[in-house]
């Protein structure tokens, strides 16, 4: 009988030492204990720290795909108050934490992608796949004139996804909701202020 791969459960075990330690922070020996398994084997499934923490990255990218299309694929919401639901889950889940974990993806933006190429690259694409998801509903919100057509929807998605890691970012300082609500308050009353 062939024995159960442990790749599964150290992918996971990878994920939430991450998401509390970081990049730098988090060492193969971390990960190996709170998956509870030998060292070996992480070096039987992972050639690198770095590609493990690509997969690591994706695997946390679908989980925020998940969450994406919970808010943006709810056609019961006008799509602004989409934009809204997204970011109020996103709330939801780090108040849940105590405010202590942030995003992976701009958590990695700041510390990985100077050191690694291959993660760099990753975060470069991910950024682009979540814009164009953003892109699309605020496409939709500027087509029936809910928000204001002066910039493209990809450059309004952009600047909703930097500015909201931002606020994530000092979230984290502050480990209080404060800076989400006041991006919320703001962006929603100028960026993505109703025209109707």
């Amino acid at each position: 009988m062939a024995r159960k791969s442990l790749r599964e459960d150290i992918l996971d075990a990878g994920l939430r030492v991450m998401l509390r330690k970081g990049y730098s922070g988090s060492s193969v020996r971390d990960v190996v204990a709170e998956a509870g398994v030998p060292q070996g084997s992480f070096t039987n499934h992972f050639r690198s720290k770095e590609a493990f923490s690509r997969d690591v990255l994706d695997r946390y990218f679908v989980h925020v795909g998940d969450l994406v299309s919970q808010a943006l694929d709810d056609r019961h919401l006008t799509p602004r108050e989409r934009l809204k639901k997204y970011l109020d889950i996103i709330t939801g889940r780090l108040n849940a934490d105590d405010f202590e974990r942030g995003c992976l993806i701009g958590d990695f933006s700041l510390e990985a992608a100077p050191l690694s190429e291959m993660l760099r690259s990753r975060l470069s694409e991910i950024f682009l796949e979540w814009r164009d998801r953003f892109a699309e509903c605020i496409r939709e919100a500027q087509s029936t004139g809910e928000i204001d057509s002066t910039f493209t929807p990809e450059d309004l998605a952009d600047f909703l996804l930097s500015s909201w890691e931002g606020a994530i970012m000092r979230m984290k300082v502050e480990r209080s909701e404060a800076a989400l609500e006041r991006f919320k308050k703001i962006v929603f009353a100028t960026v993505f202020k109703e025209c109707r």
